[in-house]
Formats: structure tokens, C-alpha cells, sequence
């Protein structure tokens, strides 16, 4: 069998899916993890042993920064919008964080479920100055699963 190991993936190529569609592209993703509890338990061998064991137990939600440049796009302002006003039913959506190669083609899948909006924070404004504006957006999910 060959192992095909490849290109390792570049990280400046990604951008957020929501319900299926590709809504934004991102500048920056921090804080994505999935975690799991562990059941540890012991038990004695047949010869008397003490040993220890330890188990998958319950996955918990996690949550992720995204940055992203201000933009007017609408539909990733409807989902902030729906979260903020506590619209719960428009604003749990499923959402994927996607990584894309030098051809733009996809290469690796993180799956949200259930994500929604929790915090957005814009970058500092100053007159006069030349930088782009941007929003922090941190949203929360339920399960991180690898597609």
C-alpha cells in the first residue's frame, strides 16, 4: 500500500459555508478545538492487580474566533443579526470552516453544527487612517466534526 503523504496544507486559503453556501471569506480563524471528557475508572486484574482504564465520555460545544473584513455581506449579517436578537430558530445554522489548495479546490472540512453568533467586535477606528475596518466575530457550536 502507498502512503501518499503530499503537499502539507497552507493556511492562507479558507473562508465560512453556512447552510451549504460559501458566505465569506475569512482573514483569520482562532480558538477552533473539539474536546472530549475522559471516564478514567480502575479495576483488579484475575492475578489482583490494581489497574486503571480510561474512556471517551461526552464531547463538549466549542466555540471559535473568526476575522473577517467588514463587508455588507448579507447573509453573514442576518446570521449576527438573527444571534444578537436572540432568534434562535433562524440563528442556529450549520456552518463549515473550509480550507482551499493553490487551485481553490477544497482540501479540508471543519463542520459546525448548530453554530450561531456570540460576541462581534470591530477593529479600532482612528480618523485619518488608512486600515481596513474588520469584525471579530466568535460564535459557539454544539459538535465539531471533521469532513
Amino acid at each position: 500500500m502507498s502512503l501518499d503523504t503530499g503537499d502539507a496544507l497552507t493556511t492562507h486559503n479558507f473562508g465560512l459555508q453556512i447552510d451549504g453556501v460559501m458566505v465569506e471569506t475569512l482573514q483569520e480563524i482562532s480558538g477552533l478545538s473539539m474536546e472530549q471528557d475522559v471516564i478514567e475508572f480502575q479495576q483488579v486484574s484475575a492475578d489482583g492487580k490494581p489497574i486503571i482504564k480510561k474512556l471517551p465520555g461526552v464531547k463538549k460545544a466549542g466555540e471559535c474566533t473568526v476575522t473577517r473584513g467588514a463587508t455588507q455581506s448579507a447573509a453573514f449579517t442576518e446570521w449576527i443579526s438573527a444571534s444578537i436578537a436572540g432568534d434562535m430558530g433562524s440563528a442556529r445554522k450549520d456552518a463549515s470552516i473550509i480550507f482551499l489548495d493553490y487551485q481553490l479546490s477544497e482540501v479540508k472540512r471543519y463542520n459546525l453544527r448548530n453554530a450561531w453568533c456570540t460576541k462581534v467586535e470591530l477593529s479600532a477606528t482612528k480618523a485619518g487612517d488608512a486600515a481596513a475596518l474588520t469584525e471579530q466575530v466568535t460564535i459557539t457550536f454544539e459538535e465539531l466534526t471533521l469532513g
